[in-house]
């Protein structure tokens, strides 16, 4: 069972399932969503789509 405080900090739901991984003699648990796209939507700093087509003018007037 996941303590109520650690499931709010980390918004845990129901669907959301745990994997356990032991490196170096550590564990470590991993929260593993449901839909893991939707866990990382709006996560970013933010102008991704902007540097990703700067990226690819620069690309173009290179070639």
């Amino acid at each position: 069972m996941i303590p109520a405080d650690i499931r709010s900090r980390f918004k845990l739901g129901p669907a959301d399932r745990l994997e356990w991984l032991v490196e170096n003699g550590q564990i470590r648990v991993i929260p593993v969503r449901e839909d893991p796209i939707a866990a990382f939507r709006a996560r970013g700093k933010g102008g991704a789509t902007a540097r990703l087509l700067a990226d690819r003018q620069t690309d173009r007037e290179a070639e």
